[in-house]
């Protein structure tokens, strides 16, 4: 009996000291984000020439649309050139994509991922480029956001991300999804340049410096997170990545149940393959070099996803409230006002990150689907063996109800 409740307490302690951290962590950002960030003053004036490298996989519902308003921004044209990278294309999308004022590279694969399509485009491309800007095959560019990249460069930065926000809010997953989209861009994009560490990447909306993109991509060969892998190498080398938040980018965010549980299976097998590869090397970049922000990117591999986080501090809270309500006498080794101050944290925190313009009835309604997605995602995380060995392609551009 007592290595049972020995078992248990220990059990207990782990739990807390996992996800009362990770809720720490979320509020502490949040609450940072909600201040506005430092902005370097212009080091150079000096336009440079982008390439808007938009890799699609059998993307014929909307790769036309987004070629189409790509090309329309407030930059010189003479200055930015769109590159559609076509895997598995219709013959009829590839002639309509021939006949804009673009690149069109047409790629085959056995297996295809984003960073092979993207390696192989810039060695047709070639290197008379300034400036990578990667994006979805779904994403439009507001019309000021190749100028407002190229004045963050002019400012320093040789990494910068966009922010990306939801181009659909039709079905309930759509509201979940672009609400998530936003509180991570809080927390761990605004929050974290706030308190001066580096934005996440999110995998479009991004643009770098096309040398050291193409140099870092040569040795980037992910099946699904290149993202990850990318802004790992890059902080590993202490390379700032900035954020800008008035930069937008139109996204399109998952309708259906399905979808939404195979893209959050993809993201989670990435990250805990990153976690375990980069680990070590971010303990030992954090002591021996003071890399503090290498280090947080590691965490951030194996922190709780925000709605797993939330739903699984609710039920343990719930739990624990149980457990003193049947069994007054005290059997748990950690006292319940742990999980409560846990649980005000978390909620405390996503309410600072989540815009006010979803604050209504349709996110109302939508947050009654929110156990379903944390089901969800709590399944996910017991199938994601070879998750991140196949390519898994998102379908954009179907209008679905729910």
């Amino acid at each position: 009996m007592d290595v049972i409740k020995i078992l248990v307490n220990s059990l207990e302690i782990l739990l807390i000291g996992y996800f009362g951290f990770a809720s720490i962590y979320v509020f502490v950002f949040s609450f940072a984000g909600l201040f506005p960030t430092k902005i370097r003053k212009e080091i150079l004036q000096k336009q440079r020439k982008f390439a808007v490298l938009i890799p699609g996989y059998k993307e014929d519902n909307v790769i036309v649309d987004v070629a189409e308003k790509a090309l329309k921004q407030t930059y010189p044209t003479n200055l930015f050139d769109v590159v559609v990278i076509a895997d598995s294309f219709q013959q009829s999308t590839l002639d309509k994509l021939h006949k804009l004022p673009l690149r069109v590279v047409e790629v085959s694969f056995e297996k295809s991922t984003k960073s092979k399509a993207l390696n192989n485009a810039m060695k047709v491309i070639g290197d008379d480029y300034d400036v990578a800007l990667i994006l979805d095959a779904d994403n439009i560019m507001e019309e000021r956001f190749i100028e407002k990249i190229n004045k963050a460069f002019n400012q320093g930065y040789k990494v910068v991300q966009g922010h990306r926000i939801a181009k659909n809010t039709n079905t309930s997953f759509a509201i979940l999804d672009a609400i998530s989209e936003e509180i991570n861009n809080h927390i761990f994009r605004k929050g974290h340049r706030v308190l001066g560490f580096s934005s996440a990447l999110i995998g479009s909306g991004m643009a770098f410096d096309y040398y050291f993109f193409k140099s870092t991509m040569a040795n980037v060969n992910a099946v699904g997170g290149f993202d990850k892998e990318l802004e790992l190498k890059l902080l590993k080398n202490r390379t700032t990545i900035e954020y800008l938040n008035d930069a937008l980018v139109l996204d399109e965010k998952v309708q259906k149940s399905e979808v939404f549980a195979n893209q959050r299976k993809r993201w989670l097998s990435a990250q805990f393959i990153y976690f375990g590869r980069y680990f070590m090397p971010g303990v030992r970049e954090l002591f021996t070099k003071g890399n503090v922000d290498f280090f947080d990117k590691v965490y951030q591999m194996v922190s709780p996803p925000r709605v797993l986080l939330l739903g699984l501090v609710a039920v343990i809270t719930f739990a624990y409230f149980m457990l003193n309500w049947i069994w007054p006498i005290n059997l748990l080794a950690v006292p319940q006002i742990l999980w409560y101050v846990s649980f005000g944290l978390v909620i405390f925190g996503f309410a600072f990150a989540v815009p006010k313009k979803f604050y209504g009835k349709t996110t109302f309604n939508a947050l009654l689907t929110l156990p379903r997605a944390f089901a969800l995602m709590f399944l996910s995380l017991f199938k994601l063996k070879g998750a991140n060995k196949k390519f898994i392609h998102t379908q954009h551009g179907t209008i679905n109800s729910q």
